[in-house]
């Protein structure tokens, strides 16, 4: 029998095999270019179609209240079955450029269902040490955002299809682990109203705000980096021509390493606080973005690659604790739409990180548009700076 102990482990699990569909294709990137004779730009729509789906979908989710109104276990079970569909759609033969785009934006649209489900239902179970839980829970999801690149690594010899059937079997596997183990928490306050002004709502609180856009500043920064670290390394590669590089490999655990950094801020914020370890990793991912352009000029690849895994560390570390203070600045019966509805907003705001930086790559060629991705960082220091005092920080 599953026990309170045991529901966040689950819940991490189930997070982790679903979200391996988020960049599953972007692991087979070269591959799917080469099969479908795709422009070189693809990665940047092939990626922001997911993410627009996801937008799409969470602003629905928190239209209808759907996390509220209905049992957040059913609603991610079900949607972790139709986001492996339409990610197996994409192996489907005699593809044409609108349907891979069609199918990568239903997939991201069934993510909505999944990511921020899986953090209110942690909400639900977890009243005290929520932003430990949500760290635990993020660290998934960058380890399933990391996945495909290591299946490649694993699969090489064998065709890339086989990293899209296997995200969709592992993620109908967390989909039945959620709906078989994990029921509705004792916290779950149910809201059966349909109310439209909650998502304007729950902007009127100063603290929510600010956290809010602290969040939306980090989300600028974070996806598109993960994107581009196979493309940064090509880079590097290119630039030091005598050095060989295994880009999947490292792609893997570049971008995996930051599962341990929610875990560690989800540890260290016990002491250090929530505001002020939030604050502190988003100053530290905009150092990187500032210094990365020099980075590449660095003739050692163990130095370039320290530093990509530094800068993943900081990335995302923040993350978890964005996600608890907007938790813990709403009410109850409103968690599951205020965390949906910062989820959309700030994955709007990856796609256009996402297209713009892609443009410029494609146009210079020059890793000095990296440090654009500092941009968002700096608003979201601005934005956050007055909540560092100890005494706005809450308990986690």
């Amino acid at each position: 029998m599953i026990t309170k102990k045991h529901i966040l482990p689950v819940i991490v699990i189930s997070q982790f095999c679903c979200t391996s569909l988020w960049f599953a294709t972007n692991g087979v990137m070269s591959a799917v270019v080469l099969e479908y004779q795709l422009e070189s730009d693809a990665i940047g729509w092939l990626t922001s179609a997911v993410q627009f789906g996801f937008i799409t979908g969470t602003l629905l989710f928190a239209l209808f209240t759907v996390n509220d109104r209905f049992s957040p276990s059913k609603v991610f079970f079900t949607s972790a079955l139709c986001a492996a569909f339409f990610n197996f759609c994409f192996i489907l033969e005699g593809e044409e450029s609108s349907y891979l785009l069609i199918f990568r934006f239903l997939t991201g649209l069934f993510l909505a269902g999944i990511y921020p489900v899986g953090m209110k239902i942690a909400t639900d179970y977890f009243d005290k040490g929520l932003g430990k839980s949500l760290g635990f829970l993020v660290g998934a999801l960058v380890l399933g955002t990391a996945l495909p690149h290591l299946i490649k690594d694993f699969f090489i010899d064998t065709s890339w299809k086989s990293v899209i059937v296997l995200t969709s079997i592992l993620s109908i596997t967390g989909g039945f682990l959620i709906l078989f183990f994990v029921k509705d928490g004792p916290y779950r306050k149910r809201n059966n109203s349909f109310d439209l002004t909650t998502i304007t709502t729950v902007f009127k609180k100063n603290e929510f705000r600010k956290a809010a856009f602290g969040y939306f500043g980090h989300m600028w920064e974070l996806y598109t980096f993960w994107a581009f670290v196979p493309i940064m390394l090509s880079s590097y590669n290119n630039i030091h021509s005598n050095l060989t590089i295994d880009i999947s490999l490292l792609s893997f655990l570049i971008i995996g390493i930051g599962s341990l950094s929610c875990i560690f801020t989800g540890y260290i914020s016990q002491n250090l606080g929530v505001n002020k370890t939030a604050f502190n990793f988003l100053l530290g991912s905009f150092l990187c973005c500032l210094i990365a352009p020099f980075c590449f000029l660095v003739d050692s690849q163990t130095l370039f690659i320290v530093f990509l895994m530094v800068w993943s560390f900081l990335v995302i570390g923040d993350s978890p604790m964005f996600s608890t203070l907007v938790a813990q600045n709403v009410a109850s019966k409103n968690k599951g739409s205020a965390l949906t509805i910062v989820n959309c907003l700030g994955y709007s705001i990856t796609i256009l990180s996402i297209l713009i930086i892609t443009e410029l790559n494609f146009t210079f060629q020059s890793n000095f548009i990296f440090m654009l991705l500092g941009i968002g960082p700096a608003l979201g220091l601005f934005t956050f700076r007055k909540k560092r005092d100890n005494k706005t920080d809450i308990e986690i």
